[in-house]
């Protein structure tokens, strides 16, 4: 760690971490943003960045709020996401962001909740699919619009940002003398069944968690993040965010995730944080790829990625020497290094979070050089609370507990844990508060888990997601939903099978991947539902494939094919990607009873 990173001890509050680091740092790089109209990428100065954030306090003092008000955001990765919300706090209201693809009644309901006085919008669209619903969030004073104000909704409530902006002059409007146990944001969490929930996180919780995560990695003021997860999602906010703020290192925010091949080229980052979704997208690119290139380029590649890998145990001190070490330079050179040019060619290590990592995932970008770092969390725990480490990483796990945070294994194999970045509690909901955190403190994170004798910590299920067959067998379905996807065909998989006599699979397969199957097996590329008894088969057949390594109980006997992909404007998705297993349940009944009708088998 460097001598300029900033302790907690130096910087209790969040916004005083953020003056800290400006007059520490002044003149270095904070932020990297696109600028559009100059078709260039643009850097931000920490001194600029404090004159940014003192503007916007003005303005955000100029409404007359009282401390601990809730002001709501809802936009982008930017310098603005970061100016709103050092301005907020600074000021000791309490920020709530927003993710911008949330269901506009969602927003409605997080604004009616907190009662939220402010709500800051990134985009004119968004401010036009909130308009309908403006009626039902009274408690708003200002509705602040980025977008534009030629695409403002008729509401006297709504400015455009610069008016906000310049009707104040700028000052130095920052609280010293915010207590650290402060609330300081509210930050709901993408629940899969019913209503969201807001946890409370103060100061003390999220800055214990960024200095302890800190502190599993070698970083320093010369690192650059590339932000691409939503600054609304906590693994971004806290280790894409105030961790790079902690040691002075500059985040550059990804124009979208369509132009993150792009981005990655252009900003050359050398640490990623991400969810498995994106190693999972790039890892099918390349593999298909791969299909392209001649017997001897496949077997080229195999062959690295197999030494790479290798080479990574032996390092680990789990695996011994191999004479194809030898080779490995010749291979990183015309083989590995391609594939890591096109993620920016500097990377250093990788983190993974959110979900669990397919193992075949991380073998493949170990095995070409990157080191992937597989973590857990839980927004509660504010929200990491495990992760691999570069020089004791087994990837299969979810690593070891960050320095000062507990964890055990209790009833039914849950994982708790217990450390000073637990949340304060949730939102007006103490019953829930009361049947998370127990009364030793303990967090309640729902995961089974197991931890191995050095203390890795594995995830083995999560207890109101596994299925029960009507003959006692317990399933945990996303480690098989994991393993189907990892074939290119599937783009998205739920098991079905609570209370039945055998498992079934509800699949949206990836478009040109499902158009070659369906030429391959006289099948209109339209058809879905039940298929023919033939192509059903040959389905069932690549989906037992991924599934060889898994016991008995792991067979899918009846397969559904839907072209409509669960996505969170159709409410079968959280804002974080999660499946909500009841929404899909109740939409496909149809289809799940006909795959179960007369327990054929076929």
């Amino acid at each position: 760690m460097s001598d300029s990173a900033i302790r907690p001890d130096q910087a209790p509050t969040l916004p005083s971490l953020f003056r800290v680091r400006v007059e520490q740092t002044p003149d270095a790089p904070a932020y990297r943003h696109y600028n559009t109209a100059r078709e260039a990428w643009q850097q931000t100065s920490w001194r600029e960045m404090g004159a940014m954030v003192d503007r916007w306090q003005a303005a955000l003092a100029a409404e007359g709020l009282k401390p601990g008000e809730r002001v709501a955001l809802m936009l982008g990765n930017s310098r603005e996401w970061v100016a709103f919300d050092q301005a907020a706090m600074g000021l000791g209201l309490v920020p709530v962001p927003l993710y911008t693809d949330d269901r506009p009644d969602n927003v409605a309901y997080i604004i009616g909740q907190t009662q939220a006085r402010i709500l800051l919008l990134g985009e004119s669209a968004h401010s036009r699919r909130l308009s309908e619903h403006f009626e039902n969030m009274p408690s708003l004073r200002r509705i602040v619009n980025i977008g534009g104000e030629d695409t403002e909704p008729d509401d006297d409530r709504v400015t455009e940002l610069e008016d906000w902006l310049t009707r104040h002059e700028a000052t130095e409007f920052h609280h010293p003398d915010l207590d650290p146990e402060a609330m300081a944001t509210i930050v709901y969490t993408s629940g899969t069944t019913g209503r969201p929930k807001g946890v409370i996180l103060s100061h003390r919780n999220i800055l214990e968690n960024a200095w302890a995560s800190s502190q599993a990695g070698p970083l320093s003021p010369a690192d650059r993040f590339l932000s691409f997860l939503p600054l609304s999602h906590m693994l971004e906010r806290t280790a894409g965010l105030y961790m790079p703020m902690l040691i002075g290192a500059e985040v550059a925010f990804a124009r979208s995730i369509q132009a993150l091949g792009e981005d990655l080229v252009n900003v050359r980052p050398t640490v990623l944080i991400s969810v498995p979704r994106i190693y999972e997208r790039v890892h099918g690119r390349i593999q298909a790829g791969l299909k392209q290139k001649s017997g001897l380029g496949r077997a080229l590649f195999k062959a690295t990625v197999s030494i790479g890998w290798k080479r990574f145990e032996h390092q680990q001190g789990r695996g011994g020497w191999s004479p194809g070490f030898l080779l490995w330079p010749v291979l990183e050179r015309i083989v590995a290094r391609k594939v890591l040019d096109r993620l920016g060619g500097e990377l250093r290590f990788a983190v993974c979070g959110g979900a669990p990592l397919p193992p075949p995932i991380a073998q493949f970008f170990i095995g070409l050089g990157l080191p992937v770092l597989h973590g857990y969390g839980m927004t509660e725990a504010s929200p990491v609370v495990t992760v691999n480490t570069p020089d004791d990483n087994l990837p299969a796990s979810i690593g070891k507990p960050l320095p000062g945070v507990e964890i055990r294994i209790g009833e039914m194999d849950e994982l708790l844990t217990r450390s000073p970045c637990v949340m304060l509690g949730y939102w007006k909901n103490e019953e829930a508060t009361r049947e998370t955190i127990d009364e030793d403190g303990w967090l309640h994170s729902g995961d089974q888990a197991r931890i191995d004798d050095s203390g890795h910590v594995f995830i083995t299920g999560r207890i109101k997601d596994i299925l029960v067959l009507t003959n006692g067998e317990k399933v945990p379905p996303a480690d098989m939903e994991m393993a189907i996807a990892l074939d290119a065909l599937f783009d998205q998989v739920m098991i079905v099978g609570d209370n039945r006599s055998f498992l079934t699979a509800l699949v949206v397969p990836e478009p040109e991947a499902w158009a070659s199957f369906a030429s391959d097996h006289d099948l209109d590329a339209e058809t879905e539902g039940r298929l023919p008894r033939k192509a059903e088969r040959a389905l069932l057949q690549r989906i037992q494939y991924q599934l060889r390594d898994f016991p008995g109980y792991a067979k899918i006997r009846h397969v559904h094919v839907t072209h409509e992909a669960w996505s969170v404007d159709n409410g079968m998705l959280t804002p974080t990607m999660k499946l909500k297993r009841p929404v899909i349940v109740e939409h496909y009944s149809e289809a799940i009873e006909a795959m179960y009708a007369g327990h054929d088998g076929r």
